[in-house]
């Protein structure tokens, strides 16, 4: 992970220098007001500071990274090098790299700078200034969620708790109200949730999911949709507990949240899996219904997708064949199977893993009924996909190729010596495939 956010500095150093090189090429693409050319620079601060919210609600994360860097850059020219507010602007821009774009070694970088400026900063004229003090719990929670998704949990912990301990001193003194300290306190144990949940102690973790979900549902409702991340970790860590019930029933608060306001289908079949998927692993009787109702609900919201959306539904599509089967409905499973599969030609390609497990299912379900000549056919082209996808030695290739023998000994298998059919030569041409697949493609089930 850490290897991976290195690599992407040269990209951050560039989106700084794009960021405060305004040209006037620039200028004319994002139509900036006349007026904007001769602002001060306290004014084109507070600009920059309406343009990166803007950008940031509406998902313009690029955008709004750029517009934060140049908060840096006005934040200094205004302030100088010393100020607080430099320290906000340099907390802002590591929540930025954090939440917008993952990248936990800038949002580091930017917190400690933070920290090197604050430190220099707590004195007269702001040893006393309250705006100082909630900068510095933002700059340790941010600090502690950064060194958190670089699996520094005790530096995170260590970081998270200052942030506690500041916040509660604020409230003590009366330098807060009560209403901003639950706000606050809703993301310090989010994070310490999701600490205890990185290093595998979920017992710890469960407390603290189930007190930040209390803070949200009292700070911003019990139906806002900043609960909805909440109950889904707060359920994912209950199911590895096994308490199947709480965890089925905190998957469904958060879709109901999900369905009050206007999601898109996707969003909506996303969060209908979730229960399913929850159902099925309490592994019991009485939720199979459960999740067979919110895999349908799941697939009906993508029926007419096309696109990305139509391979998400091929792929539940193969989560809910896969539930049938363990539930014993084997025949309406391989019945869905084989109806999918000129889709998954079209939506992943002829040499997908998607296709070589539909094709290895059918062979599969064959075999099982005792169609020998059908199950040796299908088998036979999962195991050529098998190989192009990875390699003749790979254990899944291994498996089929064990299968593919013994049936080859059967009497019921008339193998022709030498003679590749000419789907065999359609899958290992470069040539283009339309046409000789297209013919196959009718039949490709059988």
């Amino acid at each position: 992970m850490q290897e991976s956010q290195e690599t992407h500095i040269s990209n951050h150093l560039d989106e700084i220098v794009a960021a405060v090189s305004i040209t006037r090429k620039k200028k004319i693409q994002n139509k900036l007001p006349e007026t904007a050319l001769f602002q001060l620079p306290q004014e084109k601060l507070l600009f920059c500071e309406e343009k990166a919210k803007s950008y940031s609600s509406s998902h313009e994360y690029k955008q709004a990274i750029q517009e934060l860097v140049r908060c840096v850059a006005l934040t200094r020219i205004c302030y100088g090098d010393s100020h607080w507010k430099l320290a906000q602007a340099h907390v802002n821009l590591a929540q930025g790299y954090l939440q917008m774009k993952g990248l936990s070694l800038q949002a580091k970088q930017h917190a400690e700078k933070a920290k090197e400026i604050l430190s220099s900063s707590i004195g007269p004229p702001y040893d006393d200034n309250v705006d100082v003090f909630k900068c510095s719990i933002e700059l340790f929670h941010t600090m502690g969620r950064a060194l958190l998704s670089l699996q520094k949990f005790k530096e995170a912990s260590e970081n998270l708790t200052k942030a506690k301990r500041l916040s509660k001193e604020l409230l003590q003194c009366g330098r807060i109200i009560k209403e901003e300290w639950i706000e606050i306190q809703a993301r310090i144990k989010l994070s310490f949730a999701q600490v205890y949940r990185g290093q595998k102690k979920l017992k710890e973790a469960l407390p603290y999911y189930q007190k930040a979900l209390e803070y949200v549902e009292i700070s911003k409702g019990e139906n806002c949709l900043e609960c909805v991340p909440v109950l889904r970790e707060l359920a994912g860590v209950e199911q590895a507990l096994r308490f199947h019930d709480a965890s089925i029933n905190h998957f469904l608060q958060a879709h109901l949240i999900v369905l009050s306001r206007s999601p898109s289908q996707e969003e909506v079949a996303d969060s209908a899996c979730f229960v399913a998927r929850a159902a099925i692993a309490s592994g019991r009787p009485e939720h199979r219904d459960v999740a067979e109702k919110y895999f349908q609900e799941s697939m009906a919201h993508l029926k007419d997708s096309e696109g990305m959306e139509r391979a998400k539904l091929l792929s539940i599509q193969d989560e809910f064949c896969h539930f049938l089967q363990i539930t014993g409905q084997k025949e309406r499973a391989t019945s869905i199977l084989r109806e999918s599969l000129e889709a998954k030609l079209e939506a992943f390609g002829d040499f997908s893993p998607e296709v070589a497990e539909t094709y290895r299912l059918l062979g599969v379900a064959d075999l099982e009924q005792g169609y020998h000549r059908g199950a040796h056919k299908k088998l036979k082209k999962c195991l050529q996909i098998q190989t192009l996808l990875y390699g003749p030695r790979d254990k899944r290739t291994v498996a089929t190729q064990q299968t593919m023998d013994i049936l080859s000994k059967s009497p019921k298998v008339a193998v022709k010596p030498m003679q590749a059919p000419k789907a065999e030569v359609a899958f290992c041409t470069s040539v283009p495939q339309h046409n000789e697949l297209g013919k196959a493609r009718s039949n490709a089930a059988d």
